[in-house]
């Protein structure tokens, strides 16, 4: 498989509401130059990473993701812009990652990846990049209705000590500032993403476990039914705009 460092310019316009933008939009010209030059980003480690890892054999039944999904710049186009979803086998919600997971144990009897793992982020972020400028798809059905629904209560709902919620920054104050930086409006159209904080690559889930510990509250469990949750709100609520993976921020 040919290594995949295409540069994709994605047009904000293709939203179907003006009014909602990317993060990308509050960057500084460095940092979008960052995350437009795969020869700059620093994610484009974890991509290869992860399409090394495609090709790779692993657990009992020794075969690789290839060996089912062939060549991921077709068979994962649009994939990572559907999740996270009902899955009628688990009989529950899961995000890309979770799929990956679900996908070693069922199909190569391997042991699942740790949340926020090297592998695990470097698969998704290589998947994710198969999507890069296709419009998340998510979309409310009689299957996720009822997480959509707490993820959309979560959102709305005050936490921790500072009682904030998510919805009182990134809806109703997004484009201000908080403590000198804009507040973006909280569209996930680019995870995985390296965070220049982090210094590494991180998933929505991290970020989201960053503000709730920001808000002095006590952070939900990677992987929890809460954080899932609150992911498919987030995608539904950016439903249309166009995926960015791997992104770049502050």
């Amino acid at each position: 498989m040919s290594v995949v460092l295409s540069v994709v310019t994605v047009s904000r316009a293709a939203s179907p509401s003006a009014e909602r933008q990317s993060s990308y939009a509050l960057m500084s010209a460095d940092t979008k130059a960052m995350q437009d030059d795969p020869l700059l980003n620093p994610a484009t480690f974890a991509v290869l990473d992860g399409q090394a890892l495609w090709q790779e054999s692993a657990g009992k039944k020794n075969r690789s993701c290839a060996t089912c999904h062939g060549d991921a710049t077709t068979s994962m186009k649009g994939v990572a812009a559907s999740f996270p979803k009902f899955s009628s086998a688990k009989g529950s919600l899961v995000n890309l990652e979770g799929q990956i997971n679900d996908c070693r144990v069922t199909h190569q009897d391997a042991e699942p990846l740790a949340f926020e793992s090297k592998p695990l982020l470097s698969l998704s972020a290589f998947v994710a990049t198969q999507s890069k400028g296709m419009p998340i798809t998510v979309e409310r059905n009689a299957a996720n209705a009822t997480s959509l629904d707490a993820g959309q209560h979560l959102f709305n709902q005050r936490m921790g000590q500072l009682n904030l919620s998510c919805a009182q920054c990134h809806a109703e104050r997004a484009g201000q500032k908080l403590a000198g930086n804009p507040i973006p409006q909280a569209h996930p159209t680019a995870y995985p993403i390296y965070r220049l904080e982090w210094q590494a690559v991180g998933s929505l889930q991290r970020r989201l476990r960053n503000c709730l510990t920001g808000v002095r509250a006590e952070p939900y469990a990677l992987g929890s039914k809460e954080l899932l949750d609150l992911e498919l709100f987030l995608a539904w609520r950016a439903r249309g705009m166009l995926l960015e993976t791997p992104g770049v921020r502050p």
